[in-house]
């Protein structure tokens, strides 16, 4: 645990000083950032429902707001916070301990979501390092969410099991309110889109097709430490993480766990959820477009020719790219790919960390930039049916 000490001075206590409480030794803490939240508690009382494993768990709710929110949404924060309080004295367990944490005039430049889960994942890091406890899980949740009765259960017997597992991935599906059909119509849409995805990259031989949803995944504290913690992204903030971690390895998605957040729109973040919404009810035939099939499997002639280029020149490369796809050829000298390649090869000296080191490089943010060059054109986006 000494790189756990070096990451704690680092980073313990820049933004608020605070502890998580000592009469619980937590061997899983699950964060909820909560930001002008009006039903936080609808989501703590479907966690206090659920099968509790053999284990400690804390509860942190990480009540945040930057240093030009307004009135009403310190007002709000602050009842929220009460309320939480009130609900741990009802509720508390010996082994379930509820905690929250009040985090006002968070810097303007890093406040949101992303600072949030990364003061309360930090404190997880300092009171699993207090406790001597090597072994303790992170749990990202959010703030309107119920989950499945097997949520704690299925996660703690993973990490149980396999000592070496970095992180487990949960499944999703979001909760729809007042019967409202088009958000309804559109959610869904958005779920299958994210599937689709997940599952094209993962068809296309890429490792680290996982989806990367905020409160649908579990990191162990070494694999946080490892990775340099959460990132203060005001937005996407899980997805950056998550890249790093996956390149860990020994990631489990558990299919049969479940978060179900509701279906929402918002203007808090960037992209997520509630935008995507807002986007695909913008369109006119109200339908979500996606990246084509065609471009996906013109990336997967790129991944099944990869490691023959491993220990070639320069020469032998360019041949071997001129089996690609003239849009992927184009793509792959704008991104100067064969100076990737050479440092994959004149930085490995054995097939397994070459190709590692080669989705180091084409990563999914190369991948993205890929799909969004060749489309519209060559490649037409698709509609999902």
């Amino acid at each position: 645990m000494k790189h756990w000490l070096s990451y704690l001075h680092k980073h313990y206590g820049k933004y608020i000083n605070a502890k998580f409480p000592n009469n619980v030794k937590a061997d899983i803490v699950v964060v909820i950032p909560c930001y002008n939240e009006l039903e936080l508690i609808h989501t703590l009382q479907s966690i206090k429902t659920i099968k509790k494993p053999n284990a400690n768990i804390l509860i942190a709710v990480i009540l945040n707001s930057g240093i030009d929110d307004n009135k009403n949404i310190l007002l709000q924060n602050r009842l929220t916070f009460t309320e939480v309080e009130r609900f741990a004295v009802l509720n508390n367990e010996s082994n379930l301990i509820y905690f929250p944490l009040l985090c006002e005039n968070l810097p303007r430049k890093h406040a949101g979501v992303g600072l949030a889960r990364k003061i309360g994942m930090d404190l997880a890091i300092d009171h699993f390092h207090s406790n001597n406890n090597n072994s303790g899980v992170i749990i990202s949740l959010d703030a309107d969410c119920e989950v499945s009765q097997n949520f704690f259960t299925s996660i703690n017997d993973e990490f149980n099991k396999n000592k070496k597992l970095n992180a487990t991935i949960q499944n999703f599906h979001h909760r729809v309110e007042n019967d409202d059909k088009d958000i309804e119509c559109a959610i869904r849409q958005y779920e299958m889109y994210l599937r689709y995805f997940s599952k094209m990259l993962k068809y296309t031989g890429f490792p680290y097709y996982y989806h990367t949803i905020g409160s649908a995944f579990a990191v162990s504290a070494d694999a946080y430490v490892r990775v340099g913690g959460m990132g203060r992204q005001q937005g996407g903030e899980d997805f950056y993480f998550l890249q790093k971690v996956f390149q860990l390895g020994h990631i489990v998605e558990l299919h049969e766990t479940y978060v179900f957040p509701v279906a929402r729109f918002s203007d808090r973040v960037p992209f997520g959820t509630g935008p995507a919404l807002q986007k695909i009810l913008d369109e006119p035939d109200r339908k979500i477009k996606v990246y084509s099939k065609q471009s996906f499997f013109y990336l997967k002639s790129l991944f099944e020719i990869k490691d023959g280029f491993f220990k070639k020149d320069e020469n032998e490369i360019t041949a071997l790219m001129l089996q690609l796809h003239p849009a992927l050829q184009n793509f792959l000298t704008e991104v100067n790919f064969i100076d990737s390649l050479n440092d994959c090869n004149n930085n490995c000296s054995n097939l397994n960390s070459y190709r590692k080191r080669f989705f180091h490089h084409f990563n999914s943010f190369k991948i993205i930039k890929y799909l969004n060059h060749v489309h519209p054109s060559p490649f037409s986006f698709e509609i999902l049916n």
